[in-house]
């Protein structure tokens, strides 16, 4: 595994080894959406509705990133939010479940559809409710804040928290396990 692969000056794949070989294998990633692209926060307004998400942008960045290199995003979520349809709308991403009470059905839903196995996917979770939809995956991670149980059954815990580039450490290190993370570097420098 490359020495490029630093983060707060500690290489975190010394503590999770089956990552880096699993990343490399990733086809699709899939993402929760509070505590994952935001910090768990959900802001509710005087009419009872959710007024107020934050969405980090270097996020954003390694989404379209791992779009570049054909590896596409899904989202499953058990909240329903006009902000996270938005949010995906301006990253392109095309499979979105919002509302979903049994994340595994979704997953299984979305593999089907693109022709994917378990094994093909990263999914990212924080909580209880991802621990079935996250059970079979190829690469389990969770952000360094996720619950306890999550953290226990992952291969790769992020340096970052939900909301502040924790998905950005994972697209990071897929498109780093695939050999692709240097080619982009350089575009983006030339």
């Amino acid at each position: 595994m490359p020495s490029a692969f630093n983060t707060h000056n500690t290489n975190p794949l010394s503590q999770y080894p089956q990552a880096w070989e699993r990343a490399a294998k990733v086809k699709l990633l899939v993402l929760d959406v509070d505590g994952v692209l935001t910090n768990g926060q959900v802001f509710i307004g005087v009419d009872g509705k959710e007024s107020l998400k934050a969405f980090d942008i270097q996020d954003g960045l390694g989404i379209k990133l791992l779009e570049q290199c054909g590896i596409p995003t899904a989202i499953i979520t058990g909240r329903n939010s006009q902000m996270v349809l938005a949010r995906c709308e301006e990253l392109n991403i095309k499979h979105v479940y919002m509302g979903v009470d049994n994340k595994a059905h979704a997953l299984e839903q979305i593999l089907q559809s693109m022709g994917l196995t378990h094994t093909d996917c990263a999914v990212m979770g924080d909580d209880w409710p991802d621990l079935k939809m996250m059970s079979k995956a190829g690469l389990k991670v969770s952000p360094a804040q996720g619950h306890e149980a999550v953290k226990d059954s992952v291969h790769y815990v992020t340096n970052r928290t939900g909301g502040n580039s924790a998905v950005r450490e994972l697209c990071d290190l897929i498109l780093k396990a695939q050999n692709r993370y240097e080619e982009l570097l350089s575009q983006a420098r030339n």
